[in-house]
């Protein structure tokens, strides 16, 4: 059976397939190749939403261009921050981008599927908080604050590289959250560490039509943007399956 999609229609759109937070390790290699390997009877396209590896050692990175090396569909992703923990990011994306998967950071890829041209822009994020969860980016350790204020650097970031698709279908991609309602599930005293409402804005802002992201290990896969976003938290602990298939249309 092909994962749970959003809608399914006479003509359906693009399917989106996206996960995140794989987390890549000795104890998980090969749990998502075999479904990865079928991804053309279900998508036109993977999204990875960053934890691709448990702590950014090389040893990990390796396990993981073996679970995505030669699949099917194109593949596109993000780093998280756990794939910056020892500082080894660019080489784990150096080492994803031979394999041909499209690496974003600050940019954006377009791609022809179904007949469709399908925009997607890609960040990392950061942490920020939210209205009613604020965070202090000037308190905590070093890693804390820079997350805090990279959160709305990389909003400003995203809505640029939104602005300069020209598609029929544009796709965020991040690993932080950009709105609140995903969180649910997660304590509310973390989730100005988890997420930055200036990304939502930013989705808003960049006439997004679906947000992917991850992070958020015990939120909640659906929910929209103040301007009505479709956002999708695709983290592998919340979906519990290998990818999540989403059909996307222009709004």
């Amino acid at each position: 059976m092909p994962p749970s999609a959003d809608r399914r229609t006479t003509e359906p759109g693009p399917r989106i397939a996206a996960i995140a937070d794989l987390h890549m390790r000795d104890a998980v290699a090969g749990r998502f190749r075999p479904a990865f390997l079928d991804l053309a009877e279900h998508a036109d396209v993977l999204l990875l939403g960053g934890d691709l590896t448990e702590g950014g050692r090389l040893h990990e990175a390796r396990l993981l261009c073996e679970e995505v090396a030669d699949l099917p569909v194109p593949v596109v992703a993000v780093l998280g921050n756990h794939d910056h923990d020892r500082r080894q990011g660019y080489r784990i994306a150096a080492m994803l981008t031979e394999l041909g998967i499209g690496m974003l950071d600050g940019g954006a890829v377009t791609l022809e599927l179904s007949g469709t041209k399908v925009g997607v822009a890609g960040v990392m994020g950061g942490s920020g908080g939210f209205p009613d969860y604020p965070g202090n980016p000037d308190e905590g350790t070093v890693e804390h604050r820079a997350r805090m204020r990279r959160g709305p650097l990389d909003a400003r970031r995203l809505r640029t590289a939104l602005d300069t698709l020209d598609c029929d279908i544009r796709i965020a991609l991040t690993h932080f959250a950009p709105i609140v309602a995903t969180l649910a599930g997660e304590p509310p005293k973390i989730y100005p560490g988890l997420g930055c409402h200036e990304l939502g804005e930013a989705l808003d802002g960049g006439r997004a039509d679906l947000a992917i992201h991850g992070h958020a290990h015990g939120g909640s896969e659906f929910g929209r943007t103040a301007g009505g976003v479709p956002v999708r938290n695709v983290s592998y602990p919340v979906l519990g399956r290998p990818y999540g298939v989403y059909e996307v249309e222009p709004r």
